[in-house]
Parts: C-alpha cells; structure tokens; sequence
C-alpha cells in the first residue's frame, strides 16, 4: 500500500492495490500497521459508520470542538468528492481547502487529522461512504459550515442534491474561526 501525503499538512491519502481476477476483486481497506508507521493510530475507541447517499447529495462541511476527531473514510460503493477544509488555527495550512476523488475502482482512503472540516458530494446513482473514526460520536461538539460558503469557495462538480436541515442552516467558515 503506498501513502500519499497532501496539500494540507497531515492528510494522508492510502493508496491500496486491488486484486482483480474474473470474480471481481479484492483490496485491504486498512492495515493498522501501515497507519500506523505513517503517525496514524485512531486508537482502541475506534468506530466504523457508513453513510449511503443519492448523487447529487452533499453531506458537510462537518467538524467538531474541543479535541475534533481523526477518521479514515473511503467508498465502498459509488463515488464521491470529498472535501477537506483545514480548521486548525495553528497549521502551516489553516483555511486550505482540498478535494479528492474517492470511488470503489480506486478504492483509495483518505486519512483525516483532528481539526479538520469534512464533507462530500455523491457523483454516482448510490454512493456508500464508510468512516472509521478515533472516538465515540459527542453531538454536543458537531460543528457545520455551509457547503456554499464563499470564504470556502468550493466548487461541487454536481447541482446540489438533497440536504440535511443541519446543513441547510450550517453556519459560517468566517463564525467558526472567530468563535474558537
């Protein structure tokens, strides 16, 4: 499995190779030692989560206070955009947005650090997201920036599909980085 790092310090994108014959395939998702060797380990908290999302549909811009949350996502069915926006005040790369293509050809996955704001757009039909987060899921601590905000200026590649109440009143990059 080869590492790739990114524009913004600390991403790492794992780069598996996937075995194909005439079954199909088959490809590691995650080898601990690997994360590991690389300054990854999302420790003995860890959960894994899927999201299944119609094309169109952006879920983000997602973070959360305090300590964050590191995760490792990849697509198990589909494909997406996926967003990193680099919310950490203290980084070489703080407000650096960048973009990755995740699908289930590839099947890259994507290493997000603690601090950082995440979130995707499903390109294909039906997109399967699968998270593996480093700690348990604290409501309390969610924090949303708008998919649209123009500070960000992202550009999703599809009209925007379905969204989430959250996300349609999600608040701003400029509210967020004054109010930490």
């Amino acid at each position: 499995m080869e590492v790739l790092t990114s524009s913004i310090d600390g991403v790492l994108l794992f780069v598996p190779t996937p075995h194909h014959d005439d079954r199909g395939f088959f490809v590691r998702t995650f080898d601990t030692a690997i994360a590991r060797e690389h300054g990854v380990d999302l420790g003995p908290d860890a959960q894994d989560s899927q999201s299944r999302s119609r094309q169109g549909t952006i879920r983000g811009m997602h973070g959360r206070r305090g300590d964050g949350e590191a995760k490792v996502v990849r697509v198990a069915h589909g494909a997406v955009l996926d967003v990193l926006v680099d919310a950490r005040s203290d980084s070489p790369t703080f407000g650096t947005v960048a973009t990755f293509r995740l699908d289930d050809t590839d099947c890259h996955h994507l290493y997000v650090p603690r601090g950082l704001l995440h979130g995707f757009q499903a390109l294909t039909e039906v997109a399967d997201v699968c998270y593996r987060i480093d700690r348990p899921h604290a409501p309390g601590e969610d924090v949303a920036v708008a998919h649209d905000d123009p500070d960000l200026g992202i550009t999703w590649p599809l009209p925007v599909g379905p969204i989430s109440e959250r996300d349609r009143t999600a608040g701003t990059w400029r509210s967020l980085i004054e109010h930490r």
